[in-house]
């Protein structure tokens, strides 16, 4: 099957990398310096510096040329340029091609996760070839070859089989999932929660805040994740507690590393200049607290880091307002 991955950031090259492994794969670029580097040195200095890359992966910036006879279709591209690349390539891409997004986040103008944006832009697609690779999955251990397991979510059970095979490797275990709507909902909310484990690090906590924190953000995720129409279970396997685990524990984490910034007492903008990728929380909190309104459900974690991010509130103030709310039964883990 002829594997097109669109978008050359840290976790685009590294699926192109996984893929590459067993089989030529085309990874799409938006700059021809960033082309020229993988394929000249087989290596992506932007995001993956220093690790060398299969030599199957053929990188293009043309878009055309790397949709070209793609039999599927892995979306590597941020939520919030997410639709904009789709919609430059929808007379390309045919009905029922496979298309897997990688971004965990919300469009925050519609509310919608990414393979919803997917289905409003190629309205004609089959809604069952369109679906998620999510899980604790950090791109500089994926490229290192660090055992790790993640979820192929696809409602088609033999196109998600054919995918997990592609993607799975002696080091690299792959699920199938057929609940697409929480499988990526976790992986969008996850990023808020991730923010505020930073917070917590860079505020010096340890280890009983950071479980506390943890525990209490999958029941918030849980919540939410559930009202939109995903099962429970998923939320407790690897697209939910295990990818909640590797984005708060990890200073990898994109936003971690925004959380522990806002910790140290540093702006928001300024740690923003000095990433070189885009965490996908900051621009999807406003997005989950609305799904949250519209679904009528508490999130209080969520709405601290909110508040820290876009209302200038401290960390620590969020930290005791979270701490001083009333008390109340723990209703197994999802009150």
């Amino acid at each position: 099957m002829r594997v097109s991955v669109i978008g050359a950031g840290s976790w685009g090259t590294a699926v192109a990398d996984l893929v590459g492994g067993k089989q030529p794969v085309t990874l799409w670029a938006r700059r021809e310096t960033l082309t020229a580097a993988i394929n000249g040195r087989r290596e992506n200095p932007d995001y993956l510096p220093g690790k060398e890359l299969s030599d199957q992966i053929s990188a293009t910036s043309d878009l055309e040329n790397a949709l070209a006879g793609a039999e599927a279709i892995v979306m590597g591209v941020p939520s919030h340029g997410f639709r904009s690349v789709l919609e430059s390539v929808s007379g390309l891409i045919g009905n029922e091609v496979p298309i897997v997004s990688l971004a965990k986040g919300v469009e925050r103008e519609t509310l919608m996760r990414m393979t919803e944006v997917t289905a409003d832009v190629l309205a004609d697609h089959n809604p069952d070839r369109i679906g998620v690779l999510t899980g604790p999955n950090l791109a500089k251990e994926i490229v290192a070859g660090q055992p790790a397991a993640t979820v192929i979510a696809m409602k088609d059970s033999d196109a998600a089989a054919t995918l997990q095979q592609i993607f799975m490797s002696s080091r690299f275990r792959v699920y199938t999932n057929d609940d697409v709507t929480g499988s990526e909902a976790a992986g969008a909310l996850k990023n808020v929660m991730a923010i505020a484990a930073g917070m917590a690090h860079g505020l010096g906590f340890g280890d009983n805040t950071m479980a506390t924190l943890i525990t209490r953000a999958l029941a918030e995720l849980t919540r939410l994740g559930v009202a939109m129409g995903g099962r429970p279970l998923t939320f407790a396997g690897l697209a939910g507690m295990g990818d909640l685990i590797a984005t708060c524990m990890s200073s990898q984490s994109r936003n971690h590393t925004v959380g522990f910034g806002l910790g140290e007492g540093k702006k928001l903008d300024d740690i923003i200049e000095e990433m070189n990728q885009v965490a996908e929380g900051v621009k999807s909190t406003p997005g989950i607290l609305a799904l949250a309104d519209r679904h009528r459900i508490e999130m209080p974690i969520a709405t601290q880091v909110a508040r820290v991010l876009y209302e200038g509130a401290k960390p620590l103030e969020a930290v005791s307002n979270l701490m001083a709310r009333e008390a109340k039964p723990e209703m197994h883990g999802i009150a």
